[in-house]
């Protein structure tokens, strides 16, 4: 019997023992007392919220490196928008990149040391709507709590999952293009999810347009995925949605992909566009070259064997295990999403995810090369895809497991749920623990490259200050950055730059810092 049969016959078995009770459906008996609140969703809730809480704390230790190193001076010297303007003219063409960059380094090291615990919190509070959005269109209510807890593990295994957690999430520069950029394309679905009359749905298309303009000229990755979910959406609405908002689910869909079509469009006839492309050599190798293509599928599948190895994944799906075994159905609300079916979603969800992903590494690939096995930057713009299918197929078992459990109807029987219940939460929180040792680790060394990166600033600075014209500098290292010399002291190209940003003619490299 498939997973789908097993599901409707043990939901129906237990819709017949809710009668028997004198139930209506999911909900409470007639007549029967409140609900104590359930407290224990919001503490568990508290371990990842205080791993991000650590990360963001973390953000204090941050400091230019890499690009923003070129970034600093130009902010100093025309302000944000003629930051806008070279990466439109002259660097890659992504007008909203520009404006998120510009408007950190609008705050030289304060807005890097900020960064971490403003994306950290908008991320989290967007991800903590679209679960509630999702849960209540659903028609499902689940204990207070559970959706902050569900948000909270998915912020927490998508930002630090990764084998480079500085880059992902500490280095604003990457985390602007590949992190921030697939949670705010998510959050432009809490409109859509909240649309119920003629205002609000004019107000999600709108939306969605914005967005999609927004996204295409924030990140070409994020817009590859956007595409794929939303012609999922036009193609496969009859699967999940009540018919009567399928015909605008799919306008709504087809909205988003016009936005981001005009944004594409902006960013790859751009003049900086062209420069970057020429600047990497992809003008002349095209990603569609049969070569190309395979040293793509390559990488992808190396990807893949690290994304699939790393356990700490299995908290998401822990997470989705508790909505599962908790959700009940709430009466008296207008649903837009069908009863869930789990082998369609989770089927198109993988093929989606899978496809997604390839073509993400596809047009990075003429630039980056083999190196997009260890660009893992990029990675995110498609693995939060991956956390959401890991939370669904966790709901899908949990639903499973529960309505199994109801068939006995017994007040026994709440016990074996609660038991599944337990070890849902406690691989929660393992995970988190697995996930907090690295941060720490992490954490030391920022710390470390901080002081040191302090020591130099103020040593420079009084050099500039004195009138000196070329001055040492030492590489302070941290999450495989860039820094304006390589390892044996081989110039790269921020080091002019680090030289404009404190007014040198030149610095040379010092493998040692010693300040006088």
């Amino acid at each position: 019997m498939s997973v789908d049969a097993s599901a409707n016959a043990a939901d129906e078995a237990a819709r017949k023992a809710n009668a028997a009770r004198g139930e209506a459906g999911d909900d409470p008996a007639p007549g029967a007392g409140p609900e104590r609140p359930a407290i224990w969703p919001l503490a568990l809730a508290a371990l990842p919220l205080g791993l991000l809480a650590l990360a963001m704390w973390f953000g204090r230790h941050v400091r230019p490196s890499a690009d923003e190193w070129c970034f600093l001076p130009q902010v100093r010297e025309d302000g944000m928008w003629g930051l806008v303007h070279t990466f439109y003219f002259t660097d890659n063409g992504r007008l909203a990149n520009g404006i998120l960059v510009g408007a950190y380094t609008k705050f030289p090291v304060a807005g890097h040391q900020w960064y971490g615990l403003v994306s950290g919190a908008l991320m989290l509070v967007l991800l903590w709507a679209v679960v509630a959005q999702v849960l209540a269109r659903a028609g499902q209510r689940v204990p207070r709590g559970v959706p902050l807890l569900v948000a909270a593990m998915i912020s927490a295994v998508f930002l630090f999952a990764t084998p480079n957690t500085y880059k992902t999430f500490y280095w604003p520069a990457a985390s602007v293009s590949h992190t921030l950029a697939p949670v705010l394309a998510v959050a432009a679905a809490v409109p859509l999810l909240r649309a119920h009359d003629r205002r609000s749905r004019v107000a999600a298309l709108a939306v969605v347009v914005l967005a999609g303009v927004f996204m295409g000229t924030l990140s070409e990755e994020a817009s590859v995925v956007a595409l794929v979910v939303l012609s999922c959406a036009v193609v496969f609405a009859g699967l999940f949605f009540v018919e009567r908002v399928r015909r605008f689910v799919r306008i709504w869909s087809l909205a988003g992909m016009a936005g981001i079509a005009v944004g594409t469009l902006v960013l790859f006839t751009s003049p900086g566009s062209r420069n970057r492309r020429n600047r990497f050599d992809a003008e002349s190798t095209s990603m569609l070259a049969p070569e190309s293509l395979e040293g793509a599928l390559r990488g992808y599948v190396r990807i893949l064997g690290t994304v699939f190895g790393t356990w700490q994944y299995v908290g998401a799906v822990a997470a989705g295990v508790i909505i599962g075994l908790l959700a009940r159905r709430r009466s008296g609300t207008s649903r837009v999403l069908l009863p869930a079916r789990p082998l369609p979603l989770l089927g198109l969800g993988a093929a989606a995810f899978l496809a997604a992903g390839y073509l993400c590494t596809v047009i990075t690939y003429p630039v980056f090369g083999p190196r997009v096995v260890t660009t893992e930057r990029t990675w995110n713009d498609y693995l939060l895809m991956y956390v959401f299918l890991l939370v669904a197929a966790g709901a899908f078992l949990g639903r499973w497991l529960r309505l199994r459990l109801e068939r006995g109807a017994s007040e026994a029987g709440r016990r074996p749920a609660l038991a599944l219940t337990a070890v849902a939460a406690a691989v929660c929180a393992v995970t988190v623990a697995g996930l907090t040792a690295p941060l720490l680790d992490l954490g030391r060394d920022m710390r470390t490259r901080a002081e040191l990166w302090d020591r130099q600033d103020a040593y420079l600075r009084d050099g500039a200050a004195r009138g000196e014209t070329e001055m040492p500098y030492t590489p302070t290292k941290v999450g495989r950055m860039l820094e304006p010399f390589g390892a044996n002291g081989t110039k790269l190209w921020p080091g002019q730059c680090v030289a404009e940003w404190y007014d040198l003619d030149k610095v040379t490299y010092s493998k040692h810092f010693q300040a006088p």
